[in-house]
């Protein structure tokens, strides 16, 4: 009456195993990753040409690029996500007044456009990455035969 199960044989499950501890190293690069944008960028967003802060509106510019291709060639946006997780976990903590009183990101027109503008540019990558299938909300795990 009815069509068999498929068998499910142990090279299927290695495959499938190999494939996730696959992306689990994608996703942990991904956030070393954009830990990495944190600490440069952190470091380096400051550097102005002739007063402009030629270094911030890069970064802002390099962070909208790297999340959204990275989205866009493991085609979701959990990978743009995790490396903006990343990024922000670094620049929080730059933000962040030191015992001491020294800064990393400070209060000026560089920090500011670095921070913001930052967050405006993962955000915008973001969301114009396409989505991989339907709502969550309106999907339904039932089968209809």
């Amino acid at each position: 009456m009815g069509t068999a199960a498929p068998e499910v044989t142990e090279g299927s499950e290695i495959e499938a195993g190999f494939g996730a501890a696959i992306a689990g190293a994608a996703y942990g690069t991904l956030a070393v990753l954009g830990v990495v944008l944190g600490v440069l960028g952190g470091f380096s967003h400051a550097w102005e040409v002739l007063g402009v802060p030629a270094a911030a509106i890069g970064w802002v510019v390099v962070l909208f690029a790297v999340p959204y291709g990275m989205g866009r060639l493991m085609r979701t946006r959990m990978a743009a996500l995790i490396l903006v997780v990343g990024w922000m976990a670094t620049v929080f903590l730059f933000a962040g007044r030191r015992p001491e009183g020294d800064l990393t990101i400070a209060a000026n027109v560089a920090g500011y456009v670095y921070l913001y503008g930052g967050a405006v540019a993962v955000l915008v990558a973001i969301l114009l990455i396409p989505s991989t299938g339907g709502s969550w909300l309106i999907r339904q795990n039932v089968r209809i035969k």
